[in-house]
């Protein structure tokens, strides 16, 4: 009693051996009353260059925890495939995903992610377009995934033999879902803004296409219309006017298949590139283009040294993680070739082309799969018996029964 002492915290006192460890390679409490002539050769520690299997506990202690990031793969710059396939998103799964190709092939779309407001006039030869925003900015790359979608929508129409139209009605779940977008409050924003966006933008072009020079004023889409929103203000369903460029463009079949790992590429740049790719690469053994000329097709406002940093950057990226699909990049000097890639068609449709449906079975899908599109739920069976080689005897009784399994469709009341 009455002594000043400290009771040893036991916290304090592991930090305190940990330190005397690092810093003088011994434990605590061993005894160390030798001292070792500067330049003695001493078995106490391995000197550097010695060839030992001694080793101070400091430095077993220090390998023992791996260094941050060791235990790391590097990551994919391709986005997360944010929804599975094991459920129906309309037919964009199950039919090819389509692009027109006058609008893959001219600079029509922003690769800005912010608010565009530059208008813009592009030149090939006799060809010329001009894009003018409006005050949202213009339509840009990712804005273009709605298109793809209704694009995909009507080319699988025509492919079964069912009339299409210029307006289209969507679930804006269903498009977000297809287009591996966001479906929190913000992906439903976001689809409302790039709405926004694809009916303002206006284009006035000579560009040719369903076999008619065109020369017009006009936006992508003639209106966009909101039709059915949830008790918490969610766009439910949402109706789409085609302009009729875009429209002409499908009815003269002037649509190319799409990798679906298109919504996964994350820079603009990287859409831009694969587009251009798939139009002119085709069936080729390759294709190549000046620098200077795919910068202006690409659309890009950077300088043309900023521009082959940006391509080159995306090539390193491809050479390391694979992740381009279906085309491969290089620079030679001040050309640019693009090569496909082995193994890597895209997907088609269902080889199912002489098998027809009764209307009234769509009727009966209707009452069985109440809320879900019909034509579909038909791709998507046409899809599931072309994989298992199913060849139904009754094709109408098989589709009706495939869906009553599928059921109502989730919160449609």
């Amino acid at each position: 009693m009455g002594e000043n002492t400290k009771e040893a915290c036991p916290v304090d006192e592991v930090i305190h051996n940990r330190r005397a460890i690092l810093s003088t390679g011994t434990a605590v409490g061993e005894n160390t009353n030798r001292l070792d002539a500067v330049g003695e050769n001493t078995n106490t520690g391995p000197m550097v260059g010695n060839d030992t299997n001694a080793m101070p506990s400091a430095q077993v202690e220090l390998d023992l925890v791996e260094p941050v990031g060791d235990n790391t793969k590097p990551r994919s710059p391709l986005l997360p495939v944010r929804h599975q396939r094991d459920f129906f998103v309309c037919d964009i799964f199950d039919a090819a995903l389509k692009g027109d190709s006058a609008s893959m092939e001219h600079p029509i779309f922003s690769l800005s992610k912010k608010p565009d407001l530059k208008v813009r006039r592009y030149e090939n030869g006799e060809k010329w377009a001009e894009i003018r925003p409006s005050i949202k900015g213009l339509a840009t790359v990712f804005d273009r995934d709605i298109l793809i979608y209704c694009i995909s929508q009507l080319v699988a129409a025509v492919n079964d033999a069912r009339p299409i139209s210029q307006r289209l009605r969507l679930r804006a779940y269903d498009l977000l879902v297809a287009t591996n977008r966001d479906t929190s409050g913000r992906g439903y924003l976001q689809l409302r803004e790039a709405l926004e966006r694809l009916q303002g933008t206006q284009i006035a072009t000579n560009v040719i296409t369903g076999g008619k020079e065109v020369f017009d004023v006009f936006g992508l889409i003639n209106r966009a219309r909101i039709v059915r929103e949830t008790r918490d203000g969610r766009m439910q369903e949402v109706e789409i006017e085609l302009s009729d460029w875009v429209f002409q463009a499908v009815e003269a079949q002037e649509v190319l298949t799409l990798d679906r790992r298109y919504f996964q590429l994350a820079k603009p740049l990287e859409r831009r590139l694969y587009e251009l790719a798939r139009k002119h690469v085709g069936q080729q053994a390759g294709f190549k283009i000046n620098i200077d000329k795919l910068r202006n097709k690409c659309g890009s406002q950077s300088t043309t040294k900023e521009f082959r940093r940006l391509l080159q950057s995306i090539i390193t990226d491809d050479t390391a993680h694979n992740h381009m699909p279906g085309y491969s990049f290089t620079i030679v000097d001040d050309m640019v070739e693009m090569k496909p890639k082995a193994g890597t068609e895209p997907p088609a449709l269902p080889p199912l082309p002489g098998l027809r449906l009764k209307e009234e079975s769509y009727t009966r899908a209707r009452e069985h799969a109440p809320g879900w599109d019909v034509y579909g739920l038909e791709a998507e069976w046409r899809d599931w018996i072309a994989k298992k080689n199913i060849t139904p005897d009754s094709p109408d009784a098989h589709f009706i029964a495939f869906c009553k399994r599928r059921g109502k469709y989730p919160g449609f009341s």
